[in-house]
């Protein structure tokens, strides 16, 4: 039975602070602030291209209970694993939901198809130099395909309706391109979509149905997950379609007045048994990326009766016990943003903030198709 979880809150202070303190040797300081989580970076490193080899991104490694920093690349991260550790990695799989479109008038527009909500019928971002109206009709594929706009949604998306006879899935498969984050710049005479459908993409991904990368995962190829299953190592997956949220800014001064979009998720049974038998035994959890420590942290607040699929907005800040997630795989992500959040969450404010301070330092590359960082 799918479930909503809605307003989901870790703000246990008191006990944190005793968890926390016992293995961190100053007291942990939180802060409730939005620009207590912001930073400057040059441009220039924010990667505007994928590496040729995913395993020869960089690797931070940050000591949580220590701050310590080391430098290494990715296909090394063996090197930080341990036979019976368990690692939990994301399999969805992004849709090319990004297709050009034009109205009546003959001015160009993109659309973001962002959920499916019935036969034909979506949910969409609409970028457009100019006010669209409701009823209106715009065309896809050389003006061929009709696309209505039905009504405005409260997050300032749209809904739209493709006619009956045409198949969007099609369509997205022909013409859709994947939905890069806007501080990816691709020079218009320049055609990157084989490299980025290949790409802005895990190896490992298998449920459609995400409109963003879950980008941690992307550092890992077949040769190095070959290389963590001869280590000890076991590998399970959950799955979290990425949905609009990834691409709403927080628009409160202080971040619990925050409200995260709903995401869909699944995780079979099986896999919380191993992780709790994998703790019992003084082993780990090693979850790949922001979504994966997501979908086990939803779980885990479910209590004695799990649910292991549904929808999820689950929003993790400072300050947060987790209960089911010993270390974290992840990029280095945008200033002021949920994700910013939920690794300083992980790891305290000022580690996070120096470590980032110090990837800057080191050239490190930023956000998506950037280097990542593994916090123990």
């Amino acid at each position: 039975m799918l479930i909503q979880l809605d307003n989901i809150f870790l703000t246990c202070y008191d006990i944190l602070n005793k968890q926390m303190n016992s293995v961190i040797s100053q007291p942990i300081k939180f802060s409730a602030k939005l620009s207590d989580y912001n930073y400057v970076l040059p441009r220039g490193l924010i990667a505007q291209k994928p590496l040729e080899n995913r395993e020869d991104a960089r690797l931070l490694i940050l000591y949580r209970g220590t701050g310590r920093i080391e430098h290494r690349t990715f296909h090394e991260i063996t090197d930080y694993l341990y036979p019976g550790d368990l690692l939990v990695l994301n399999n969805t799989r992004v849709m090319p939901a990004s297709i050009p479109g034009k109205r009546i008038s003959g001015a160009f527009l993109e659309l973001l198809l962002t959920e499916e909500i019935g036969e034909g019928r979506w949910k969409a971002l609409i970028k457009s130099n100019a006010r669209l109206k409701i009823g209106e009709e715009i065309y896809t594929e050389n003006n061929t395909i009709p696309v209505r706009l039905l009504d405005k949604a409260g997050d300032g998306s749209w809904l739209i309706e493709f006619d009956k006879k045409n198949d969007v899935k099609e369509i997205l498969d022909c013409i859709g391109k994947m939905p890069l984050p806007p501080y990816i710049k691709r020079n218009i005479h320049e055609d990157s979509s084989p490299l980025d459908k290949e790409r802005y993409q895990t190896v490992f991904a298998q449920k459609e149905g995400a409109i963003a990368a879950p980008t941690a995962g992307l550092h890992f190829s077949q040769k190095t997950l070959e290389k963590i299953k001869r280590h000890g190592v076991e590998i399970e997956f959950v799955t979290l379609h990425v949905g609009v949220g990834t691409f709403l800014p927080i628009k409160t001064d202080d971040i619990r007045g925050h409200s995260m979009h709903k995401e869909y998720y699944e995780c079979s049974p099986g896999i919380i048994q191993k992780i709790r038998k994998t703790r019992e035994q003084n082993r780990r959890v090693v979850a790949v990326g922001s979504t994966s420590c997501r979908v086990l942290e939803t779980i885990a607040m479910t209590g004695k009766t799990p649910q292991f699929s549904g929808w999820t907005n689950l929003f993790i800040y400072p300050p947060c016990i987790f209960q089911y997630v010993d270390v974290l795989v992840t990029n280095f992500h945008l200033p002021k943003t949920t994700l910013l959040l939920l690794v300083c969450a992980f790891a305290g404010r000022e580690n996070i903030m120096n470590a980032y301070e110090t990837a800057k330092d080191k050239g490190y590359r930023f956000f998506s198709y950037g280097d990542c960082m593994m916090i123990i």
